[in-house]
């Protein structure tokens, strides 16, 4: 299984430029380098993941992230998923499968 650090589009221009801009024990907001909009990401705990998989290391700190919605720990990575399903995520802490949420937008 392939696990990739979270990518997202800012939800106002689509850009891929984005950056954590906090800390998890404050909020995550995140914010467009292209457009300054801001906006933070959750998520929603959908099943459990059965299968074996090589943790892979931190991602850099301003990098987007979200918190788990099982234990709230925030090493949430991509699932390698084949095109045209759903993208899903992996909780490594807890293994907790999730869906990636955009909210709180304010646009730039």
């Amino acid at each position: 299984m392939t696990l990739a650090p979270i990518v997202v589009a800012c939800p106002q221009c689509g850009s891929n430029d984005i950056f954590y801009s906090c800390k998890p024990e404050c909020c995550f907001n995140h914010v467009c380098n292209a457009c300054y909009t801001t906006f933070e990401l959750a998520t929603t705990r959908v099943g459990e993941f059965q299968n074996a998989f090589d943790v892979p290391p931190d991602p850099d700190s301003t990098a987007p992230t979200a918190p788990c919605a099982r234990c709230g720990e925030c090493k949430i990575f991509a699932l390698g998923e084949p095109p045209g399903t759903p993208q899903q995520y992996l909780c490594v802490s807890c293994q907790a499968l999730l869906t990636l949420e955009i909210t709180n937008v304010v646009k730039g």
